[in-house]
C-alpha cells in the first residue's frame, strides 16, 4: 500500500509486538485491514474507578510522518470524560498534539 511506504511500518510493527507481548497493560492494538497505518485500539477500564470492567474502542490513524508526529486517536465507544468529545470521541490531550514526541508509542499514548 502506498500509505504505509512512508510510515514507518518497521517501527509499528515492534511496536505491536511490544502491545501484544504486555498481557498486563489491558492495551492492544491490532491493524484495520492489511494496513498499518489505520488501527483499532482497545483499553480495558482501570480497576477502582468508574470505568472498571468496561471495553473501549479505539481508532488510530497513523500518519506518513509516524513516529514524528501523533497518530490520531478517537473513541469509537461513548466515554464521558473531559478530555474526549462526546460528539466525535475526538481525545483532546497534549500528547496527542503539541507535546508529541518520538520517543512515545502507540502503547503510551492509549
Amino acid at each position: 500500500r502506498i500509505d504505509d511506504a512512508m510510515a514507518d511500518t518497521n517501527r509499528i510493527a515492534k511496536e505491536l509486538r511490544e502491545i501484544a507481548s504486555d498481557t498486563a497493560s489491558g492495551v492492544t492494538v491490532s491493524p484495520h485491514g492489511d494496513s498499518l497505518t489505520h488501527m483499532k485500539g482497545t483499553i480495558t477500564g482501570p480497576s477502582d474507578t468508574v470505568y472498571d470492567g468496561g471495553i473501549f474502542h479505539i481508532d488510530i490513524q497513523i500518519g506518513h510522518a509516524y513516529p514524528f508526529e501523533p497518530p490520531k486517536m478517537k473513541f469509537l465507544t461513548k466515554v464521558w470524560h473531559p478530555n474526549v468529545s462526546s460528539a466525535s470521541g475526538a481525545i483532546c490531550l497534549d500528547v496527542l498534539k503539541d507535546q508529541w514526541s518520538p520517543a512515545l508509542t502507540l502503547k503510551t499514548a492509549l
